[in-house]
C-alpha cells in the first residue's frame, strides 16, 4: 500500500469530520453562542486572561497538546498491524478526541475558564475532584517516567542529538530573557532559535557524546538510566524556576520543530512514494498482549488523551475570543494531533523499513516492539527526510532532536504540574511541609516517577517500558473519561443529547478496566510487586470514576429541563438553575441570560 494514499484518505476522513461532526457538536452539543461574553473578555488582565486571535490560539494550544506521546504510542501500536492502529487513530480523533478537547474547552468557558478538576466538582460533586486530583498524580508520574526512559534510550542511541538538545537549553533561556525584558514577540527570537538548533546538528555529528564509559565506572549496567537520573536532575531544577525564563522560549521553539517535522514527513512520503511494508493485521507470536484492549490503550494520545483537558480548561478558555472559535481551536487541535499521530504510523510502516522482512525484525515481539518505537519513528522520519535530499545522518539526527525535544518539554511541563499537584495535595491533607516547602515538594514530583523509569527490565530497551506505557495509558484514558464525564452531565442537565460524549466515555472505561483487569493477573504471575498494587490501585480509580460517572448521569437526567437549553441566553437556563442552584452559580445567574450576566 502506497503510503500516499493512506495519508490522503486520512486527510479526507479528518476534513469531513472537523466540517460535518464538529459542525454538529458546536450547534447541537454545546450550542456554541457568537454573543457569548467569553471569560477572555470578562476577566481580560493582560496576563491569563487575553482574547486572541483563534489562528494565533489554536498554535499555542496545538503545541501544547502535541509531544512525544501520539508518536510512541502509535509507534508501538503498528506492532497488532498498521489497518487495526489506523483505525482507531481515525475513529477515535473524530468521535472521543474532537469531543472531549471540543468540550472541555466549551464547558471551561462556560464556567469562567475554570479547571476540569475545579469543574468535576462543581458539575459532578466534591468527590469527582479529589477523584481526579488522585488520577493526575498517576497520571503525571507515568508520564514523567515514560519520557526519561524515552529520552535515555534516544541519548543512547542518538549521541548526535546530545549537544543540539543541551545547547537548546541556555539558547531557550536567553531568547526568554531578551523577550521578557525587551516585551517583544517571540516570533523571529524563537526562528533564529529553531535556525541555531538545527545549526548545532552539525556539531553534534562532529563532537557525539556518550555516557558508556561513565556508566562503566559507576557499575551502572544500563547507560540509559544514567541518561535517566541526569534528565530528572534537570527537571528538579528547571521545574523551580519562573516558567518565562525556559518553559515558554522552549516551547516557542518547539512550536517550529512541530509543525516542521508535519512538513517533512508529509513532503518525504510524497516525493518518495514510500510504500508500507507492514501487514495490515499482524500475526502476533504467542504470548502477546491481547489486540482488545491493549491496541487502545497503547495508542493512547494518539487517539484521544485526557491530558488535553488540562490544557483546554487551563490556559486555552483564558484565551478564547469568541465561543464560537471552541471548534476551531479544541477540535482541530485533536485533529492536529490525530495527524501526527497518522505520521508515526507511516515512519514506523513505511519509512523504517525496506522490506516486510526488515519490518519483521523490528517488530519480532512486544518487547521489542515497545522498546525501539522511538527509534523506528526517528528512522523513518530520517528515511523520508532522506527523500528530500538531506544526507541520512543529518536526517537522523534532527528526527531524534524532534522527538526529543517534544518529549523534553513534556518532562518540563509535567514536572511542575506534579509538583504544583503535591502542594495542592498538602494542602488538602494539611501536611505543611508538602504545601508550603518548594524543595521538599519538588523532590517528592521528582523521586516518584524516578523510581519507576529505574525500575529493572529486560534487557537494553526493557520489557518494564511497554508495561509502563500500558499504565501510563490507562491512567490517561481514566483522565480523558473524568473529563467525558463532565462534558456528559453538563450537556445533560442543559436538555440536549449527550450520547457523543457518553459513547466514548464507556468505550474508553471498558478498554481501561479490561486491561487493568489482564494486567493485574499478568503481575502476580510475575511476581512484581511494585506494578501489580499500582495497577490495582488505578483500577479501583476506574471503578469508582465509573460509579460516579453512572450516579451523576442518571441524577442530570432526572433534573434535566423539558425544554433544551439552547445557548442564547433566552432565560430558559433558569430551569436547570432552579434544579441546581450549586450550578447555577457556576454557569449562569438565576432566571437570567448568559450575556446579561457578563454585560
Amino acid at each position: 500500500m502506497p503510503a500516499i494514499v493512506v495519508a490522503v484518505v486520512v486527510g479526507v476522513l479528518f476534513f469531513l469530520g472537523y466540517r460535518y461532526y464538529s459542525s454538529y457538536l458546536a450547534r447541537s452539543v454545546y450550542a456554541l453562542d457568537p454573543a457569548f461574553v467569553t471569560p477572555a473578555h470578562e476577566f481580560n488582565d493582560g496576563n491569563d486572561f487575553v482574547p486572541t486571535n483563534k489562528h494565533v490560539l489554536f498554535g499555542h494550544h496545538f503545541t501544547s497538546v502535541a509531544g512525544a506521546a501520539p508518536i510512541v504510542g502509535p509507534a508501538i501500536a503498528v506492532f497488532w498491524g498498521w489497518g487495526p492502529a489506523l483505525l482507531w487513530i481515525v475513529l477515535g480523533t473524530i468521535f472521543a478526541a474532537g469531543v472531549h478537547d471540543f468540550g472541555a474547552l466549551a464547558v471551561s468557558v462556560r464556567h469562567k475558564a475554570k479547571s476540569i478538576g475545579t469543574l468535576a466538582g462543581d458539575v459532578i460533586n466534591g468527590r469527582a475532584r479529589m477523584l481526579f486530583m488522585i488520577i493526575i498524580f498517576f497520571l503525571l508520574t507515568l508520564v514523567n517516567a515514560v519520557f526519561a526512559v524515552v529520552i535515555g534510550n534516544l541519548f543512547v542511541g542518538n549521541p548526535a542529538a546530545v549537544i543540539p538538545i543541551v545547547v537548546e537549553i541556555p539558547m531557550a533561556m536567553a531568547i526568554g530573557q531578551y523577550i521578557y525584558k525587551t516585551r517583544s514577540s517571540a516570533l523571529i527570537p524563537s526562528i533564529v532559535g529553531v535556525i541555531i538548533l538545527y545549526a548545532l546538528i552539525l556539531v553534534g555529528q562532529a563532537f557525539p557524546i556518550s555516557l558508556d564509559g561513565l556508566a562503566e565506572a559507576l557499575g551502572v549496567e544500563q547507560t540509559r538510566n544514567v541518561w535517566v537520573v541526569l534528565l530528572f536532575i534537570y527537571t528538579w531544577a528547571a521545574s523551580r524556576i519562573p516558567v518565562w525564563m525556559l518553559l515558554q522560549p522552549r516551547d516557542y521553539i518547539n512550536s517550529h520543530q512541530l509543525f516542521i517535522a508535519l512538513g517533512v514527513i508529509a513532503l518525504g512520503v510524497i516525493v518518495g512514494m514510500n510504500t508500507i511494508q507492514a501487514p495490515v493485521i499482524n500475526d502476533v507470536p504467542e504470548g502477546s498482549p491481547n489486540f482488545f484492549p491493549f491496541l487502545f490503550i497503547t495508542v493512547a494520545c494518539g487517539a484521544v488523551s485526557g491530558f488535553h483537558s488540562l490544557v483546554s480548561s487551563g490556559t486555552t478558555s483564558k484565551q478564547l475570543d469568541k465561543e464560537t472559535d471552541a471548534r476551531y481551536v479544541g477540535y482541530m487541535g485533536a485533529v492536529g494531533e490525530g495527524s501526527l499521530a497518522t505520521g508515526a504510523v507511516l515512519a514506523a510502516t513505511a519509512g523504517v523499513a525496506a522490506s516486510e522482512v526488515e519490518w519483521n525484525a523490528l517488530y519480532a515481539d512486544f518487547a521489542t516492539a515497545s522498546g525501539g518505537a522511538a527509534g523506528n519513528f526517528v528512522n523513518g522520519v530520517a528515511q523520508f527526510a532522506n527523500n528530500l535530499a538531506i544526507p541520512l545522518d543529518l536526517a537522523t539526527t534532527f528526527a531524534a532532536v524532534v522527538v526529543i525535544s517534544f518529549a523534553a518539554t513534556t518532562m518540563d511541563t509535567g514536572v511542575r504540574l506534579q509538583r504544583y499537584l503535591v502542594q495542592e495535595i498538602g494542602e488538602q491533607l494539611n501536611i505543611r511541609v508538602l504545601a508550603r516547602n518548594l524543595t521538599v515538594a519538588t523532590t517528592v514530583a521528582v523521586l516518584i516517577p524516578l523510581a519507576m523509569a529505574l525500575i529493572p527490565g529486560e534487557g537494553e530497551a526493557g520489557y518494564t517500558f511497554g508495561v509502563l506505557w500500558q499504565l501510563f495509558g490507562t491512567t490517561n484514558q481514566l483522565t480523558a473519561g473524568l473529563a467525558l464525564s463532565v462534558i456528559a452531565v453538563w450537556v445533560t442537565r442543559r436538555g440536549r443529547n449527550p450520547l457523543a460524549a457518553i459513547i466514548p466515555l464507556v468505550f474508553l472505561l471498558v478498554m481501561t478496566t479490561w486491561a487493568l483487569i489482564l494486567n493485574l493477573r499478568n503481575f502476580i504471575e510475575a511476581e512484581q510487586w511494585v506494578l501489580a498494587p499500582l495497577d490495582a490501585l488505578i483500577f479501583v480509580l476506574a471503578i469508582w470514576l465509573i460509579v460516579e460517572a453512572a450516579l451523576a448521569l442518571m441524577k442530570a437526567r432526572r433534573e434535566r429541563p423539558a425544554v433544551p437549553v439552547d445557548g442564547t441566553g433566552t432565560g430558559r437556563e433558569s430551569v436547570v438553575a432552579r434544579a441546581n442552584p450549586d450550578e447555577a452559580t457556576s454557569d449562569v445567574p438565576l432566571g437570567g441570560s448568559d450575556r446579561d450576566d457578563r454585560r
